[in-house]
């Protein structure tokens, strides 16, 4: 049966990577009692796959793991069981389960919603001017970038892959293409920004948040990765 599990990272656990993520979660499925697969051959490992790494210092409301289980509780059940294995900084939200025929979380990736809070420092004097420069860059076409690729530089237009870039209170919300394709950072739109107002782009400006991660539905809308699965009962 195949499961997928949303769940935040908060606070100090922003700090872990993507491989000892990887590895807690294996610890916490033997906690928990989870009932998951694991592969065959020699060296037998849990099956389970993320479905886009965040980036080292990135909070989240929205990550995916995907697992195969032998059998399983409720969602109500795991969520609790698989909570009370974790830190309070990792915050299990759903457990549900997909068809045997739905996609990976990983495969399933094209878009994800971040939001871009300034750190203590970093708040421009005229955050009202910034705010209007943002959505004066935002509504450019082209946004031409030169961006660097395993072949080389490539010039490519950034404005496709950014679907929504807009104030919320003092805070930036975008959401922007992400997947194996084309993955655009939030960092990526807001250097390109800096940049196009002849500004230094201060690194350390923000604290970056993912809130969801999206897959496309029959249809070819938007969807949440956890709508893709059911509750069980």
């Amino acid at each position: 049966m195949k499961i997928r599990i949303k769940f935040t990272k908060q606070g100090t656990m922003k700090f872990i990577g993507h491989l000892d993520m990887m590895r807690y979660f294996q610890k916490v499925m033997r906690r928990a009692q989870v009932d998951i697969r694991y592969s065959e051959g020699f060296s037998p490992h849990q099956i389970m796959s993320f479905a886009a790494p965040l980036g080292v210092g990135i909070t989240s409301n929205g990550e995916y793991l995907d697992i195969e289980v032998l059998s399983t509780d409720s969602s109500k059940i795991m969520v609790d069981r698989l909570n009370q294995a974790m830190v309070e900084e990792i915050r299990v939200l759903s457990y549900r389960r997909l068809e045997d025929s739905g996609k990976s979380a990983m495969s399933l990736v094209c878009a994800a919603d971040y939001t871009l809070e300034f750190r203590e420092g970093y708040i421009p004097g005229d955050l009202d001017g910034f705010f209007r420069s943002l959505q004066d860059f935002y509504g450019q076409d082209p946004i031409m970038i030169v961006k660097q690729t395993k072949r080389g530089h490539k010039e490519m237009d950034l404005k496709p892959l950014i679907y929504q870039l807009e104030r919320r209170g003092d805070k930036i919300f975008t959401r922007v293409s992400t997947g194996s394709t084309d993955n655009i950072k939030p960092e990526l739109v807001m250097e390109t920004f800096y940049q196009s107002m002849g500004w230094e782009y201060p690194k350390f400006a923000f604290q970056i948040q993912r809130e969801e991660v999206y897959g496309r539905d029959s249809a070819g809308l938007l969807v949440p990765l956890e709508k893709f699965g059911e509750d069980i009962e």
